[in-house]
């Protein structure tokens, strides 16, 4: 007979248990020429398809900034899709991961 026996994740109390879906936001910097080369566009179409929330926009400066929330995986996911579609524009990234405000409801080019 089998009395208590502990599960792996069956604590809810527990941070980071199994299975718990932790939630980011992370911003972005891309640096190179990357502005005119489709780079918001492929950006605003990976985010929706991977229901990301947030927005991509071009700076004065010439870099483009991204904001997203959604699971952390699913940003780690979207950022490596845009390395691979967009890395022969792009000379350097800065990124700051912080927690999600909630505040987007989707994805969008902003302006």
């Amino acid at each position: 007979m089998v009395r208590d026996q502990e599960v792996p994740g069956s604590n809810p109390g527990a941070p980071n248990t199994i299975g718990e879906r932790i939630k980011k936001q992370v911003r972005v910097y891309y640096r190179g020429d990357v502005q005119g080369v489709g780079f918001r566009f492929t950006a605003d179409r990976l985010a929706s398809e991977l229901g990301l929330t947030g927005w991509v926009k071009n700076l004065r400066d010439g870099r483009v900034e991204i904001i997203a929330e959604g699971e952390e995986n699913v940003l780690n996911d979207f950022l490596q899709r845009i390395k691979k579609r967009m890395e022969p524009y792009i000379t350097g990234v800065d990124s700051d991961w912080q927690e999600p405000t909630g505040k987007f409801n989707n994805f969008d080019v902003a302006f």
